[in-house]
């Protein structure tokens, strides 16, 4: 089967292209032809097709200049060089199915037309809430707001969601004209990662007659996991505000001492974040890793008591409760979207309020001061995943999606080489 992923980013950025890479290796490793389109971008691993990719288009910061932002405001919702690239990219390597990841923005579904002419089937992983949500993430100015769904996007504006009135009113423009456009009516099928999204989605019209839930997979094969009780707290993922890293950091404060903390990951909010550790006066107990590569932030999990997931929006199905779990580590995370289908309270990990910092040190400090309970229930968690989140299961679950897609526009999948 030849299968070309779409993702606005080609290098391990986040939780999308760590899923998409991944998937994309195991299914060349069952004999699979995969291709991958995205943007230009310093960071994007090697590709034969890069020639192809559209130009890198920076939104953080915005570009500078009336002239650049109107032209870059237009491309958000109709971007040509994108539509040019996926056009020449499809009778390049033919594919038999098109998998997109997020292509908002930066790519836009003006890349659809193309598809949508060729009649391929397709199929989209929604890895957030972008299609019901202009600003992505249900939150106004950090917290949880539905009053977009369904379909009242105007709110974005009248908000000011993301902390700037001309942004969320372009992000409400953006999602009010691909809605009414029908500009994603291509998709054949949208895959929900977690059941909370699939709801969401629903509750928020976005095709709900298409909606399927998969669960994301865990590859055990590449994460070895612990085989005695480990030390501290570890958080990795993305330094952005949804993460709820600033709360890890207030909780840190309230620890019993020789607590370490380890915040692996990068983000536009490290600097702001290294500075309330100083304030917070735990900058000797809290250490800033960077992004780390898969193998050495397996390593540091294994390394840690209890890795932490304090996030402040409906996560999804976060990849790193899937590594942690690989890893045979128990998660405490907040009870939120995704987080209580993964984490069983008390027996995988312990679920706490968001926003709350003495909730969260609390329930660090139980498992951290109890790294042999913890090795326990990380040890239940890995059991559980090894099932759950097979790879076998997920590719057959994908394949069947795949096979929807083909026949609701009558093509054929090769399976094989």
């Amino acid at each position: 089967m030849r299968i070309l992923h779409v993702n606005k980013f080609l290098y391990r950025r986040g939780g999308a292209e760590g899923y998409m890479l991944d998937l994309a290796e195991l299914q060349r490793g069952r004999g699979d032809e995969v291709s991958f389109f995205a943007m230009e971008h310093p960071d994007n691993q090697a590709d034969p097709n890069a020639d192809l990719f559209p130009p890198r288009m920076e939104l953080n910061p915005p570009p500078s200049g009336v002239a650049a932002r109107i032209a870059t405001s237009v491309d958000i919702v109709y971007r040509r060089s994108a539509r040019i690239g996926m056009d020449a990219i499809l009778d390049r390597v033919r594919p038999d199915v098109v998998h997109l990841h997020n292509i908002y923005h930066q790519l836009s579904p003006s890349i659809l037309r193309p598809v949508a002419r060729r009649g391929i089937p397709t199929v989209m992983t929604l890895h957030d809430y972008k299609l019901a949500c202009p600003t992505y993430q249900f939150l106004d100015n950090g917290k949880i707001c539905e009053a977009c769904v369904p379909r009242k996007f105007r709110h974005a504006a009248l908000k000011a969601c993301n902390g700037s009135r001309g942004a969320s009113a372009l992000a409400a423009i953006e999602l009010t004209a691909h809605t009414v456009l029908g500009a994603y009516k291509p998709v054949d099928v949208f895959i929900c990662p977690s059941d909370f999204m699939l709801r969401k989605m629903r509750e928020a019209k976005v095709f709900p007659d298409r909606l399927t839930h998969i669960p994301h997979f865990s590859d055990l094969s590449r994460i070895e996991p612990a085989t005695a009780p480990g030390r501290g707290v570890l958080f990795a993922g993305r330094l952005s505000s949804e993460k709820g890293v600033d709360t890890l950091i207030d909780a840190a404060a309230l620890l019993p001492e020789g607590i370490p903390v380890t915040i692996a990951g990068d983000g536009p909010d490290v600097a702001e974040l290294r500075m309330r550790a100083e304030r917070a006066g735990v900058s000797d107990r809290v250490t800033f890793a960077g992004r780390l590569p898969s193998d050495e932030l397996h390593q540091r999990m294994r390394e840690a008591a209890v890795v932490v997931a304090p996030s402040r929006w409906y996560e999804n199905q976060p990849m790193v409760v899937l590594e942690a779990f690989g890893a045979a580590r128990p998660v405490v995370a907040t009870h939120l979207g995704g987080f209580p289908e993964l984490i069983t309270n008390g027996v995988s990990g312990l679920l706490v309020q968001h926003d709350d910092p003495v909730a969260l040190a609390f329930a660090l400090t139980e498992l951290a001061t109890d790294p042999v309970r913890a090795h326990e229930m990380g040890a239940a968690a890995h059991r559980g995943a090894i099932d759950r989140f097979a790879i076998d299961r997920h590719l057959e679950r994908l394949d069947q999606a795949y096979a929807t897609a083909a026949n609701l526009t009558g093509g054929v999948l090769h399976h094989g080489t």
